[in-house]
């Protein structure tokens, strides 16, 4: 029998993997995941933020990481610096920042390496009500938006001329990536959320005849990095969030041999 802090890590780690899976393809399709690390790494700010005022951490974590993505927007448009060098600059910058604060907070005692790693094992129940309710709202929205998102990803200017509104349609994708990470905070961690969003993603790429194919085989195999990667380290008392990880690396190897008749979707 299974103790109940395990059914709780099992439940969360399969919600964040359902939703993460979906937008982890349009990551990939965007050739994004840089952005999304940068987003990943202003989470830890927002979690010192949400020390320093006492508000509910995702809620601290979501406003930061929307912070950060406009400001991505608005730096892009000035044409000062190329998008990879904005990425850097904001990623590190907000991580520095996150752990300085943090390292301020002598009255706070904070699990640094569950926050950069996450503590999935942790979890509360409101923790897995937060991860569904959230999930839920994410997945309802991505379904609304998915063809124009979709037509965006594929060819911007297209979309425009069909009366879509490209511009538009990113915000609320960045709004969706920083919900996503702001619940999956807890269950991966700072620098491993980036993995659980693009892993899966990748390793469906090769397995799928079209884009819808490729959202649900993502999120199927994500579930399986979760479970694949909790009862290993449970087996064999390694960290969790690594553990998931990890084993969806070995998922993505197994993708990338040459299956006969496998050949994936391109982009």
């Amino acid at each position: 029998m299974l103790d109940d802090f395990f059914v709780r890590a099992v439940l969360a780690g399969v919600g964040v993997a359902i939703v993460a899976g979906p937008l982890g393809c349009f990551i990939v399709w965007r050739r994004m995941a840089y952005f999304g690390d940068t987003l990943a790494h202003a989470a830890l700010l927002g979690v010192a933020l949400s020390l320093l005022i006492e508000v509910n951490t995702t809620v601290a974590v979501f406003a930061v990481s929307v912070a950060v993505a406009m400001a991505m927007l608005a730096l892009r448009r000035t044409d000062t610096l190329s998008t990879d060098a904005l990425l850097g600059l904001l990623s590190h910058s907000a991580l520095a920042l996150g752990l300085v604060c943090l390292a301020f907070m002598t009255w706070v005692r904070v699990d640094l390496t569950g926050l950069l790693f996450g503590d999935i094992l942790a979890v509360s129940k409101f923790d897995v009500l937060t991860i569904y309710a959230g999930g839920a709202l994410v997945i309802g929205v991505l379904c609304l938006v998915w063809k124009r998102l979709f037509a965006a990803t594929v060819n911007p200017d297209l979309a425009a001329a069909e009366g879509m509104d490209p511009d538009k349609v990113n915000i609320i994708f960045m709004l969706l990536m920083a919900a996503v990470i702001s619940i999956a905070i807890k269950v991966v961690g700072v620098l491993l959320i980036t993995a659980l969003l693009i892993i899966p993603a990748a390793a469906a790429r090769r397995l799928s005849a079209s884009p819808e194919q490729m959202a649900f085989f993502a999120a199927g195999l994500g579930i399986v990095s979760v479970l694949a990667g909790l009862f290993s380290s449970l087996n064999f008392d390694t960290p969790a969030g690594p553990s998931i990880v990890v084993a969806g690396t070995a998922i993505f190897i197994l993708s990338i041999l040459p299956w006969p008749g496998s050949k994936g979707i391109s982009g």
